[in-house]
């Protein structure tokens, strides 16, 4: 069992908590992720690593509110706990020899950019971060980002917080400005992920994005998170989940999430039924 030492709400969807897992914080590192139970009957589901604390020996991890194992997630507080706790999986980020870096997240991408933003910080990079969300009461992490930045853009479709405009809008200002980046590392949804690695492309940049499809076992025997990249099957869990934005083919990978949204819905209907009926009876 694996205790929840602190818990805070970072917008009405979205959820932050610190858990108690001292041999995961020591050996975590941005880029991987862990998969977790709620309970012994619960589905395992797969989130990526925001934070660390070795010295505390705590895992932060951001999720968003979407399946019933997600609301399951949310409902516990602190100093409940969690069935299991599993990782680190999956390759950690490379970030040596990188001199300059724009890193772009987006929604609840940014809890999977931030500690890549942040390591590159620690060692020395020079960081221009770009954050882009739907209107400023989704806005989560700025202040770390802003910590952890030499540069830091906040973008919002509706301009209700920092510009008004795409994350790409940014970027391209930025490369046309005259900044030469070593890297882009782009994190958020897979619409963003895709047009990001296409404005990239144009001005041969390097780029990654991590993917994070279905997985079910972490170890690439299940095949549920397979992506093409290059014309070639690759497993997130096991190749990944970072990959060359260039050779991702994003329409697959959106086609194939699209397949799960109807069932994560009625999934997460259930479970807010059901627990609305123990309240109820209780």
């Amino acid at each position: 069992m694996y205790e929840i030492v602190n818990k805070i709400c970072l917008n009405p969807t979205v959820t932050r908590m610190d858990i108690l897992a001292p041999l995961v914080a020591k050996k975590a590192e941005p880029g991987q992720f862990i998969i977790l139970r709620v309970d012994d009957e619960g589905e395992r589901i797969p989130l990526t690593v925001a934070d660390y604390d070795r010295d505390a020996g705590t895992v932060t991890i951001i999720f968003q509110i979407v399946g019933a194992t997600t609301e399951a997630l949310n409902r516990k507080e602190k100093g409940d706990f969690i069935a299991d706790f599993v990782g680190p999986l999956g390759k950690k980020t490379h970030t040596d020899g990188l001199k300059k870096v724009a890193v772009v997240g987006g929604g609840v991408g940014c809890a999977i950019a931030y500690p890549v933003a942040k390591k590159l910080h620690e060692i020395g990079c020079e960081v221009h971060s770009i954050i882009g969300f739907r209107n400023k009461d989704l806005v989560i992490l700025e202040e770390e980002f802003k910590n952890a930045s030499t540069l830091l853009k906040v973008m919002t479709d509706d301009g209700s917080h920092g510009e008004k405009g795409l994350v790409t809008d940014a970027l391209e200002a930025l490369i046309k400005d005259g900044n030469q980046y070593d890297e882009v590392i782009v994190i958020g949804p897979l619409i963003m992920m895709k047009f990001v690695s296409l404005l990239t492309k144009k001005y041969d940049i390097k780029t990654v994005v991590s993917m994070n499809p279905i997985m079910i076992d972490g170890t690439g025997m299940c095949g549920g998170c397979r992506v093409t990249v290059g014309g070639k099957m690759k497993f997130a869990c096991i190749d990944g989940p970072e990959f060359d934005g260039h050779e991702v083919d994003f329409d697959d990978a959106m086609e194939r999430a699209s397949m799960y949204k109807d069932f994560e819905r009625r999934a997460h209907d259930a479970e807010c039924n059901l627990f609305k009926g123990v309240q109820n009876n209780g």
